[in-house]
């Protein structure tokens, strides 16, 4: 896992903004996905008319409803980017995620290199190996 190309500091938090909050991100994409699908939407174009009496296709509408939604494509794809690199990253590298950013204990970079049975200086440089896979898996 080689690291090369520089992540600007705001996109690096940001990506570990993303981390803490990977698992209200998978709540929130069903949540937006259940939206869309049974309702909760003002999407009636015909306000105050009658009934079109051509029949509606709700099914191919949904279907365009959750790939054009952007919040939703966002979300899922920063989700897929992150749920990817955790399953190719090494045993090491997952427990400093779990550890930092999945515990629901907030712990310091020394606590978790306690945690860990790792040196900070260690932890430091798996973590930066986790933000730049994330980042170059989304395309940074």
């Amino acid at each position: 896992m080689k690291v090369t190309d520089t992540l600007s500091k705001a996109a690096f938090k940001h990506i570990e903004a993303e981390l803490y909050s990977y698992h209200d991100t998978l709540k929130e994409i069903n949540r937006l996905r259940k939206e869309i699908m049974f309702g909760k939407s003002n999407d009636d174009e015909n306000v105050g008319g009658g009934r079109s009496s051509v029949p509606g296709r709700p099914t191919e509408r949904i279907a365009t409803r959750l790939l054009t939604h952007k919040r939703l494509r966002n979300l899922e794809e920063m989700a897929e980017a992150i749920q990817y690199t955790y399953e190719t990253l090494t045993d090491e590298h997952k427990k400093i995620i779990e550890t930092k950013y999945w515990s629901r204990k907030r712990l310091s970079w020394d606590d978790v290199a306690t945690q860990c049975n790792m040196h900070r200086n260690t932890c430091y440089k798996l973590r930066r190996e986790v933000v730049y896979m994330i980042a170059d898996k989304i395309g940074w």
